[in-house]
């Protein structure tokens, strides 16, 4: 495992809002800064729902990407990449999958929601009851320490987390494994030997988990070491086999406070959204004609900020003397509902301003936008190609 690797995707569905970056992408750019992070396009995520419609699959794919580099997510901080052009994913999913029990994938609490949240689509496919467990060769494959997930998606973390353990139960009783294990404690360098030892006997004689972090801590700084003998290190620490998956950390991100033009969520869905680069009179327009509390039926009838959509985005973008502003004003109809919006439609300008500015050479470009992408495909494949390798090698699959 690395403890410093971040691993995230996203559905490509075209455009993406407001309330994507509220509940993603500002989360991403400030991850990029502070670990070594992979950002993915989940094209074949897509097609577990949108299989009969794959024709845009290709146009939402370069419009999010070029979405992602206007919202600051810096290609020279983070690789970014396509899922479907690294087939590692697939097939480390489908060796995940000689060992996966059908059940785990049925208890999975998104698989009956979705079901029945899109009821009028066909579902019952391998392909969806099986994007669980793609979802965890996405994270496998690059060892990845932490997968940034609101609540609902924990459950995936957890499960990928079973399927890592399961794996290496299964295959991790490598032949010979103690001998090679103390063969690369000595690849440490005496003092770091010594203290490996030190920090595997306090763990395993009194389960003290601090030593178990410092020993992981030990052999992930090993930068020298090679990959199989890390895994095997890793294993050692806790008296077991080879650790072949590493599981990962979900790292908990806040919900999106992102509301839609009606009050409700911000979604394509209920047709409510505001896009990262819309045109900034099309933005207007909207925020302008926006429902306001059903009470201010005229300028002079005074209204309550908490049944109103507007102040919603005032919760998101006005700092505390404007939102007094509008409280006052609404209660006592000291201003009226177009005053009220101004300064939101401001806020969302002023917010939009650089995205715009960032994307007009990637929308002016295309060739840069695949170029990143490439750079970042090679680079993401070459990571997964070592881990399938020491996948394959332990089922037996590597022939001499």
């Amino acid at each position: 495992m690395f403890a410093n690797r971040v691993l995230s995707g996203m559905r490509p569905t075209g455009a993406l809002h407001l309330g994507h970056y509220h509940g993603v992408l500002k989360n991403w750019v400030r991850l990029q800064h502070e670990y070594e992070c992979l950002y993915f396009v989940a094209d074949w995520h897509a097609l577990t729902t949108h299989y009969d419609t794959p024709d845009v699959i290709e146009r939402h794919v370069w419009d999010m990407v070029i979405d992602w580099l206007a919202s600051g997510i810096d290609p020279a901080q983070a690789t970014l990449f396509i899922q479907s052009r690294v087939p590692e994913h697939a097939e480390l999913h489908l060796l995940l999958s000689m060992v996966t029990p059908l059940g785990w994938l049925e208890r999975i609490p998104t698989y009956k929601d979705q079901q029945e949240k899109l009821a009028e689509k066909d579902l019952a496919t391998y392909g969806f009851l099986g994007y669980p467990l793609l979802q965890s060769a996405d994270i496998l494959i690059y060892r990845a320490s932490m997968v940034p997930v609101g609540e609902d998606q924990v459950p995936h973390v957890e499960f990928t987390r079973e399927i890592a353990r399961r794996f290496n139960h299964v295959f991790g009783r490598e032949e010979g494994f103690e001998q090679k294990a103390e063969a690369a404690i000595k690849k440490l360098g005496a003092k770091r030997a010594r203290l490996y030892r030190q920090l595997r006997t306090k763990f395993m004689e009194k389960g003290d988990a601090e030593a178990l972090a410092a020993a992981r801590a030990l052999v992930e700084e090993a930068q020298n070491l090679p990959m199989g003998d890390r895994e095997r290190l890793f294993g050692y620490i806790e008296g077991g086999g080879k650790v072949l998956l590493s599981e990962p950390q979900a790292l908990l991100t806040e919900a999106s406070r992102m509301p839609g033009l009606d009050g409700q969520k911000m979604s394509k869905s209920y047709d409510n959204t505001i896009s990262l680069r819309e045109d900034a009179d099309s933005v207007a327009k909207k925020i302008r004609t926006m429902p306001t509390d059903p009470a201010r039926v005229k300028r002079s009838d005074p209204g309550d900020p908490a049944k109103c959509p507007v102040w919603q985005f005032h919760l998101v973008y006005s700092d505390d003397k404007r939102k007094e502003w509008v409280q006052q004003g609404c209660r006592s109809a000291g201003i009226g509902c177009l005053e009220c919006k101004q300064p939101v439609i401001d806020a969302v300008l002023e917010e939009q301003k650089p995205m715009r500015e960032r994307a007009e050479r990637y929308v002016a470009d295309p060739t840069l936008v695949r170029s990143i992408i490439a750079d970042g495909c090679e680079k993401a494949r070459k990571l997964a190609q070592e881990t399938l390798r020491e996948v394959k090698e332990a089922m037996g699959l590597i022939y001499s």
